[in-house]
């Protein structure tokens, strides 16, 4: 008895379909004006904040130094109530959301209206949320099977994360030379400072850096202000020397 070799019609999308739905993800997950932003800026500082008072003292602090993008991270109870007041107050600065951890948390996110956001990990139905809400999200990677995942859910521009523990610009070099082809980028966190910034920044991976240590929760607690607005105008001064802004 001959078997039939011939397959069955699989469900789905055509090909052509399929590659212009992968482009409309991609354009949600991070759009083009959006990176050149990011790139422009060059770092990102990572804040927590305790107290909401303290919220708009150390943004500015910040913008004195030249530092207009934050990454809010939601490790506290008024880290929602504080992105709402810097979209409110200081809408020039560009506001990101981190810590993005369960997709219940996206559309909070988006209705504040925030630039962007990102997460520690890849976890697919955080994607798929925030591509739900267009909100321009930037998922965890830390491994080549992360970054493909991040991938098929249409994300070119990912969060690298922890970046010196896990081998820092010479693991990343390794681990993401298959994809290079496909366009990817990176904002690398986790280990960063201003003596070894200026090697991520000047990698051709790295769209920007994520810097903790210009306001770290100490000084913010502390109400450091010129202290941090000095680590923030010494951070730009390296963004400046290395793109040549």
């Amino acid at each position: 008895m001959k078997v039939s070799k011939k397959r069955p019609k699989r469900k789905g999308f055509a090909k052509s379909n399929f590659q212009t739905v992968y482009n409309i993800l991609v354009e949600a997950m991070m759009n083009s004006e959006l990176i050149q932003k990011l790139s422009k800026q060059g770092i990102i500082a990572v804040l927590v904040i305790d107290d909401i008072q303290q919220t708009l003292p150390v943004v500015q602090a910040l913008c004195d130094g030249g530092v207009k993008a934050v990454e809010l991270t939601l490790r506290t109870p008024v880290a929602f109530e504080a992105a709402k007041l810097i979209k409110k107050q200081m809408p020039d600065v560009l506001l990101g959301i981190g810590t993005v951890l369960m997709p219940s948390q996206v559309e909070q996110i988006a209705s504040i209206g925030v630039d962007f956001a990102v997460a520690p990990g890849c976890n697919p139905r955080v994607i798929d949320a925030a591509a739900k809400h267009s909100l321009p999200f930037a998922p965890g990677v830390a491994t080549p099977t992360d970054m493909e995942i991040a991938l098929e859910s249409g994300c070119k521009i990912m969060k690298f994360f922890p970046a010196e523990p896990m081998g820092g610009l010479k693991y990343l070099d390794s681990a993401a030379m298959p994809y290079r082809h496909l366009g990817i980028s990176f904002i690398p966190l986790g280990g960063l400072c201003a003596e070894n910034m200026g090697a991520y920044l000047g990698s051709p991976w790295i769209t920007a850096i994520g810097g903790s240590w210009i306001a770290k929760s100490d000084m913010i607690r502390a109400g450091h202000w010129k202290k941090i607005t000095a680590n923030a105008n010494e951070a730009m001064e390296i963004v400046k020397q290395v793109r040549g802004l």
